[in-house]
């Protein structure tokens, strides 16, 4: 997910918040009142489905903001929970608001940041549906050829695409033969 263009909220009034391991943030159906930015750790969008499934909708990291798709709407479509300790910035939506639709400037930022955030998405969305753990790393590693320089995120590169750890690391193992 691309960083939000965290000028837009200078001089906007902030609350701090402090979330543990599985603690839920808001959850689906709740009025939304506030835009949420990440500043450390990470918290995921989950929709649960009839069979009792979670999907992960969207996964929000260091200065990424949760939930961008609420900004115009009443009610949030999922819950938001902390995967770890995380810790959140709160701005009132409403203020955010008035700030983009104010500065033809900020309406720049903003679009630009959901364009790279939609991009991000749909990128996603194709490794995904990728079928093999193999296609998968490749299509990661053509995303960011300097990402397999990283081997302490293995782990999250197994979440964002879609693959156990033991298979990625399985992939990975196969790969140095």
């Amino acid at each position: 997910m691309s960083h939000f263009p965290l000028r837009l909220l200078d001089g906007l009034s902030e609350d701090i918040l402090d979330l543990d391991e599985g603690q839920r943030l808001f959850s689906r159906g709740d009025p939304i009142r506030w835009l949420y930015i990440v500043r450390a750790g990470e918290v995921h969008l989950i929709r649960h489905l009839e069979a009792g499934q979670e999907l992960v909708m969207s996964r929000s990291g260091p200065d990424s903001m949760v939930a961008e798709g609420s900004m115009f709407s009443d009610r949030y479509h999922c819950d938001a929970i902390s995967m770890g300790p995380s810790r959140l910035s709160r701005f009132e939506r409403g203020a955010v608001q008035a700030r983009i639709s104010a500065d033809p400037d900020a309406i720049r930022a903003w679009s630009q940041w959901l364009t790279h955030s939609l991009q991000a998405a749909r990128t996603r969305a194709e490794i995904l549906s990728l079928k093999t753990v193999q296609e998968r790393l490749e299509a990661w590693f053509a995303l960011d050829p300097e990402s397999e320089k990283s081997p302490s995120t293995w782990k999250s590169v197994a979440n964002e695409i879609g693959v156990s750890p033991e298979a990625l690391y399985r992939e990975l193992a196969r790969r140095k033969r």
